[in-house]
């Protein structure tokens, strides 16, 4: 009888140790995906901020050529 409790125990054991084993490994590779995903999205922020920026010096350009091709028309 004894046998088989220190069985039941070993393996108990081992279960507890794979199972842990198991939900650090998945919460390291979890941590890693995040990790990489916010680095996409502070490359995808960036790019949008520089669009903006482009968009809004396209915004002005053409307002001063619409007001430089005005004063050629009046002269």
């Amino acid at each position: 009888m004894t046998d088989t409790v220190w069985v039941a125990v070993i393996t108990l054991f081992g279960t507890l140790v794979g199972t842990f084993g198991g939900i650090l490994t998945s919460s390291k590779l979890t941590a890693y995906r995040i990790e990489q995903l916010e680095k996409k999205v502070e490359k995808h922020n960036n790019l949008v901020e520089r669009t903006y920026l482009l968009e809004e010096k396209m915004k002005v350009a053409n307002h001063r050529i619409d007001d430089l091709e005005k004063k050629g028309a009046v002269a």
